[in-house]
């Protein structure tokens, strides 16, 4: 099977739990041959040199940049730029992406009322119009950025029923989004499908597999809509859900001009530290093409169920999600985990050393060091003897951090003041709080951190998933835990799940499992075993082959849709004959009124001057 995989800031020249989790997928799966597409979101990222060796199922990669100045623009036709009609064209598509964009109530609520669907059919009907001017004229950008635009978006602002901030923008704020609105749309302009020269690009692909519902689902829709390639979206990223994301990151204020590199992402739609007319726009256009990639997409496989209800949120159907955990690669820690379950007594009995609490991870102000600190000083006053050993682990290579005040360092630096004040050195005794490095190649080096542990802690105010957690699950070792993020769902029974933020719940927890050996022996050994079961990369990549499997067996032996000119004929693909698109009268449809244009609105639903239904809407979710 021939998979394109569409990343976004990530694989194969970025590092970090995504772009890791790509890499794994790639190499599990031998049976099937990849081609990559990969959108770039700065130059750093573009000029960073790629995973090396690249995985032998890789056929090849296909990177195109959502920074900096728009690409030359060139012509699919013979007849360069745009003329009357096609202007005529681009400010009917345009404005019906702008009055969607712009309308209140197109957010994450619901959108099944009539004038949810009708806001969602303009959006998709003037994307896809703008998608087929792209395919004809070679690009976007200069209409994009023209004063046109500019005026049609101001417009929509101003109508009735806009965004309440939307009434309030300014000549810098339109020009902001616009700018962010030409970076975001760029995929469309692409030559990835098949239209230019003889590279049949998406066209030829089995399934689109989309890490996340950003731009990096644009080429996906367009070659799901013109060539009828299957849709799979699998969403994880550092907060789990793209639109949340978008939300974290504008509030953090991240990526504030549009060549920084910026935090997940996308000076192309990050809006940082700009109006709040730019912010609701930008996250009202995330909101709609979120939508749309959902209802397009045949299968979405969020990584916890705190992402699925996220996505439901957004507007993906439940029957269409699918829970697939991140897989972690337990070869690294199966001489601890076999070695603690294999023991006859519990590490301190044998050891005969002191109750120790272990803590991995990365200082930084949502992991609650300073709840854990607080916590622990209750801890010795019910074992006076125990010990709390703070390992860091180094920062991922090319992984992006949140854009808080305080940084890793600054953090950790206020955590060692707190623990010299709450245990105040004695003469000739060790503090009982010991802050280590990780020291050595990783992940063997955090093996041996939580195998030094009778039990491992999580304190964490705010998580996605919680890999460290799962990491010391794999080593056999019990764990205690605050209930964030998918804490709950990863351990089951095979841990203690306290309340974030409260220290006397954490310490009692702590000192319960400290002073009973013998059950965090039992609680370590079933959390290894839910961890093999649950939570491996085999497991991940056996579940993505059968849904790989699955979508190309019940792939629809379907045309592309005439009137698109990314459809090419039979004809122009015949040696020695130029390639080129055509344009075939539209087919008929269900709803009321004939389409304004041939190839303009979306296959399964009105155009925008239409307010009815979608037509066929549900008869394509099921063939799907």
């Amino acid at each position: 099977m021939r998979v394109a995989l569409l990343t976004e800031g990530g694989y194969p020249s970025a590092r970090g739990a995504s772009a890791l989790w790509c890499d794994r997928l790639l190499r599990g799966l031998p049976g099937h041959e990849f081609e990559v597409y990969a959108l770039s979101r700065s130059a750093r990222q573009e000029d960073r040199a790629r995973w090396q060796p690249l995985p032998p199922t890789v056929r090849r990669v296909r990177t195109a940049p959502l920074f900096g100045p728009p690409p030359a623009q060139t012509s699919a036709r013979r007849t360069p730029g745009y003329g009357r009609r096609e202007r005529a064209r681009f400010r009917e598509y345009f404005a019906a992406l702008a009055e969607a964009v712009c309308a209140a109530g197109n957010g994450t609520g619901d959108g099944t009322s009539e004038g949810g669907e009708r806001l969602t059919d303009r959006f998709a009907a003037g994307l896809y119009g703008l998608a087929d001017l792209a395919a004809e004229r070679g690009g976007l950008a200069p209409e994009l950025r023209s004063e046109t635009a500019v005026r049609l978006l101001e417009s929509a602002c101003r109508a009735p029923g806009a965004l309440r901030a939307a009434h309030a923008a300014g000549a810098l704020d339109l020009l902001a989004v616009t700018e962010r609105l030409e970076r975001a749309l760029r995929p469309l302009s692409l030559d990835w499908y098949g239209t230019r020269g003889t590279d049949p690009g998406l066209a030829a692909a089995d399934l689109c597999h989309a890490v996340g519902a950003g731009p990096a689902a644009l080429p996906a829709l367009v070659a799901r809509r013109a060539f009828g390639v299957p849709l799979l979206i699998t969403e994880y990223a550092e907060h789990g859900v793209r639109l949340r994301e978008h939300y974290l990151r504008s509030a953090a204020g991240a990526g504030s001009t549009g060549d920084a590199a910026g935090p997940a992402g996308a000076a192309a739609l990050a809006p940082g530290a700009v109006g709040a007319p730019v912010r609701a726009l930008l996250a009202s256009f995330q909101a709609l093409l979120v939508r749309e990639t959902y209802a397009q997409a045949q299968v979405v496989t969020p990584g916890t169920a705190h992402a699925r209800r996220w996505q439901e949120r957004c507007g993906a159907r439940p029957a269409q999600l699918r829970t697939v955990h991140p897989g972690i690669d337990p070869a690294p820690f199966d001489a601890v985990g076999e070695q603690a379950g294999g023991r006859a007594v519990p590490r301190r009995a044998a050891d005969a050393g002191p109750p120790t609490l272990v803590w991995v991870g990365r200082p930084a102000p949502g992991k609650d060091l300073t709840g854990l600190l607080q916590a622990f000083s209750l801890v010795r006053e019910a074992l006076p003897d125990a010990v709390l050993r703070l390992v860091e682990l180094p920062p991922a290579p090319g992984a992006a951090r949140c854009g808080t005040p305080d940084d890793a360092g600054e953090y950790g630096e206020r955590c060692r003041a707190l623990a010299a004040r709450l245990f105040p050195g004695r003469a000739g005794r060790r503090s009982p709080v010991v802050f280590e490095e990780v020291r050595g190649p990783l992940p063997d080096a955090r093996a041996h951190a939580y195998a030094a542990g009778d039990v491992v802690v999580l304190s964490s105010a705010a998580e996605g998933f919680p890999g460290c957690l799962v990491e010391a699950m794999l080593c056999a070792r019990a764990t205690v835990s605050t209930d964030v993020g998918a804490v709950c769902e990863v351990v089951g029974g095979t841990g203690l799940v306290v309340p974030p933020r409260n220290p006397r719940a954490l310490a009692d927890a702590c000192a319960a499992l400290l002073a009973d050996p013998a059950r965090a022996a039992r609680l370590g050994a079933a959390a290894r075993a839910r961890a093999l079961e649950l939570f491996s990369v085999r497991q991940n990549t056996e579940t993505f082959r059968g849904i790989y499997r699955e979508l190309a067996a019940a792939r629809p032996r379907r045309a592309p849709e005439p009137g698109s000119p990314l459809v090419r004929s039979a004809e122009s693909r015949a040696p020695g004959r130029p390639g080129g698109g055509v344009r075939t009268a539209a087919p008929a449809r269900a709803s009321a009124g004939p389409p304004r244009r041939p190839g303009w609105a979306r296959p399964d639903g009105p155009g925008p001057g239409s307010a009815g239904p979608r037509a066929g809407a549900g008869k394509e979710a099921k063939a799907g």
